[in-house]
């Protein structure tokens, strides 16, 4: 990552570190189940959750697996999760500080690598992508979960994000996640599509748009109703604005290729 990219990153995130793990979507324990299942996890695994955030996820894998770790570069996000962690009473969880385009850990290490609603942050996906792959073992899974709005409507979606999080780099659309998995040797992943609904207000107060933007965010949401522009299902209930991110979950298992198929 470059310097200014990291800067955004930590400045989002310290910022974020709270509201955003203890948003419902983010905490929703059957997004987080999903995840857990559609990787297999089981208890003879040893899992790698990359740029974790409050631990949510890394939590998730330690209900059911031998070994979890989270790794972040966001000091306040890894505090969150040391807490959750202790909140759930998991031992068998530890964190570290680290950069997804060099993770601190050997090759061929855990059975499960994921990342969760961190790769549309990523300047260089498939760098990422690759060094989960390396720390992956063979037959084990690489999982990434994450925005992925069809192509058609990808631009308007991450014109927004950029507006809402200045550390939004690009969602990708599912043809392009797939090829990414492709390039880095990983096959053609699984894919499985799943929303969360939720109300744009409580997106925006967790949110830390540059000043003036939150008025041009609502704007777009608004007219975003009648075409759904933003491939985020948006709908107008009782005065308010609910939407769904197009979330996508892509799993391929290393040294092996599967056909893949998205699910409705």
């Amino acid at each position: 990552m470059t310097p200014d990219h990291n800067d955004r990153i930590l400045d989002q995130f310290t910022r974020q570190a709270v509201p955003f793990a203890n948003a419902r979507t983010i905490r929703s324990e059957d997004a987080l189940n999903r995840i857990v299942q559609t990787a297999g996890a089981g208890p003879d695994d040893t899992t790698l959750d990359v740029a974790c955030g409050p631990g949510l996820l890394a939590c998730a894998f330690a209900r059911v697996s031998r070994i979890a770790v989270g790794v972040d570069m966001t000091p306040a996000m890894l505090d969150q999760a040391r807490k959750e962690q202790q909140q759930r009473g998991l031992a068998n969880i530890s964190w570290q500080q680290g950069d997804v385009y060099a993770l601190p850990f050997p090759g061929v290490h855990f059975s499960i690598v994921s990342s969760r609603y961190a790769f549309h942050h990523f300047l260089h996906p498939l760098n990422a992508l690759k060094e989960m792959k390396r720390v992956c073992k063979p037959g084990g899974r690489v999982v990434v979960a994450d925005s992925s709005p069809i192509t058609a409507k990808a631009d308007a979606f991450n014109t927004m994000e950029r507006l809402r999080d200045p550390s939004h780099t690009r969602a990708l659309a599912p043809e392009e996640m797939i090829g990414l998995f492709a390039e880095a040797g990983l096959g053609e992943p699984r894919v499985e599509a799943c929303r969360y609904e939720s109300e744009m207000e409580d997106l925006l107060a967790r949110s830390f748009p540059r000043e003036g933007d939150a008025d041009r965010i609502r704007k777009i949401f608004a007219e975003s109703v009648a075409s759904d522009a933003l491939d985020m299902a948006t709908r107008i209930e009782g005065g308010k604005i609910f939407y769904s991110f197009p979330l996508k979950v892509f799993v391929a298992e290393v040294g092996a290729s599967q056909p893949g198929e998205i699910k409705s």
